[in-house]
């Protein structure tokens, strides 16, 4: 089949070169969908699975509104997580970069108001952030949303999850009527329905076909008595060996408890939950983003907002109470062209959630034997990288490359061994090799970042 490309649609030329040189020339099936009718100015309803390519459908839309010679925010974004508001303006920022003078800032929980307030006095074009951070600067009188064009709610559905509905009313309350109002969301249900018909005129709706293509992501099913349900999840581990796996359960308790098995098993593995404070869930991630946690144990509504590159395996270790919440989960491995594999336990009690999975998937489901998951060779199962953290981050004005250039410089390491490097307010995550990890954490020590010593220490 051909796929639309970007240039059948009515974008400014800039932003069409723009497009071709970050090799986007054909369109998702949302984009195809949904940029007609936000081009034309309409409200829109997108429902798609992550992964779909929504942000630049809905970026697009918002940066062709944009006056970059007045200094107001004309485009609004709210995200469910931190982590999903620094993706969609990094996202907005690559789009943005053939406009001259466009400015995006992120307003997020978990860091410092003052130079959030210092960056909305210097004006912005554009907003990207959190439901409670934005409130608490619209309660403060720090953010000014009169001149708002475009209002958009990525994620709809979580945000709601999370208890954020007051918020949202109260954001969208102090925003211009007389606006283009875009809401993207992966399941919805009644409640997001009824939320759209509070702000909403006439919106487009657009559904995208949400299951997963079979040859992608291969799904196992395994019958499983109940008090097995832990135990499984080590064999899974151990006969698949993933370098990076995300495990889903439906209650915090589970998610700590299956943390402390695997834990005790030598498996490196953490638990991510509503409540975490936002430093340590922050730490968790950059570590497991860095291949330096092997097994992330999450609940949906904290795993919302993650955009794991090169996840190996999905292990539903409860099923999802809803089938498209299913889809969503296992849609995390298989990305792009890569294959993905999803493992799903299911004890006599989940038999009529499984069965709806299979009906909505309109396929059946794969069963396997218990009996085949026999460990594979290699030893303990460790994660190739480790993490160093760096006591300095974005208030002394380091930068990936200052850190990079740090370790690999005048005979250092291999830049080919160093991993993801995370830079947050006040620290920094600097994924290494395990194999010289010792040796870039020394030379780091006898060094300077910048001109600058620091303190440091490897993160277990």
């Amino acid at each position: 089949m051909n796929k639309a490309k970007f240039s059948t649609l009515q974008l400014p030329q800039n932003l069409l070169s723009n497009l071709d040189s970050l090799g986007y020339t054909s369109m998702t099936a949302i984009q195809a969908e949904s940029l007609p009718a936000v081009l034309d100015g309409r409200d829109v309803i997108a429902q798609a699975k992550t992964g779909s390519g929504k942000t630049a459908a809905f970026g697009l839309g918002l940066l062709t509104n944009i006056n970059p010679r007045w200094f107001a925010i004309q485009a609004l974004v709210l995200c469910p997580t931190r982590e999903l508001a620094d993706q969609v303006a990094q996202e907005i920022r690559r789009l943005a970069r053939c406009i001259d003078n466009i400015k995006v800032i992120t307003l997020c929980g978990g860091t410092p108001m003052a130079p959030q307030r210092a960056s909305l006095e210097h004006g912005a074009h554009i907003v990207v952030g959190t439901p409670g951070r934005l409130q608490d600067h619209l309660s403060r009188g720090t953010l000014e949303l009169a001149g708002v064009k475009t209002l958009v709610l990525d994620e709809a559905d979580r945000m709601v999850d999370m208890g954020f509905i007051e918020e949202i009313v109260g954001i969208v309350r102090a925003c211009p009527r007389n606006r283009q109002t875009l809401m993207f969301s992966a399941t919805y249900p009644d409640n997001i329905r009824k939320l759209a018909e509070q702000f909403m005129k006439q919106p487009h709706m657009v559904k995208v076909e949400a299951l997963h293509d079979a040859g992608q992501i291969e799904q196992w099913w395994y019958e499983i008595d109940p008090d097995q349900r832990l135990d499984i999840v080590a064999r899974v581990l151990h006969s698949v060996r993933p370098t990076s796996a995300l495990a889903f359960c439906n209650t915090k308790q589970r998610c700590k408890e299956l943390v402390a098995e695997l834990q005790q098993a030598g498996f490196s593995a953490e638990a991510l939950y509503g409540e975490l404070e936002q430093r340590d869930r922050d730490q968790i991630l950059a570590r497991f983003a860095g291949k330096t946690i092997t097994v992330l144990v999450a609940t949906d509504v904290a795993a919302r907002g993650l955009d794991i590159k090169d996840l190996d395996l999905v292990i539903n270790v409860d099923v999802a109470h809803d089938p498209e919440v299913h889809i969503h989960r296992i849609g995390r491995t298989g990305r792009g062209d890569k294959h993905g594999l999803a493992l799903t336990l299911v004890s006599p009690s989940d038999a009529r959630r499984a069965a709806s999975i299979e009906e909505y998937q309109k396929a059946d489901l794969a069963w396997e034997e218990l009996a085949d998951l026999k460990p594979a060779p290699g030893g303990p199962l460790q994660p190739p990288m480790v993490m160093l953290e760096i006591a300095g981050g974005k208030r002394e004005k380091l930068r990936p490359g200052d850190i990079l250039g740090a370790l690999t410089g005048e005979g250092g390491v291999d830049g080919k061994q160093v991993g993801k490097i995370t830079v947050f307010e006040f620290n920094t995550f600097v994924a290494l090799d395990r194999h010289i990890a010792q040796q870039a954490f020394e030379r780091l020590s006898a060094g300077k970042i910048k001109a600058k010593s620091y303190k440091m220490r490897f993160v277990e």
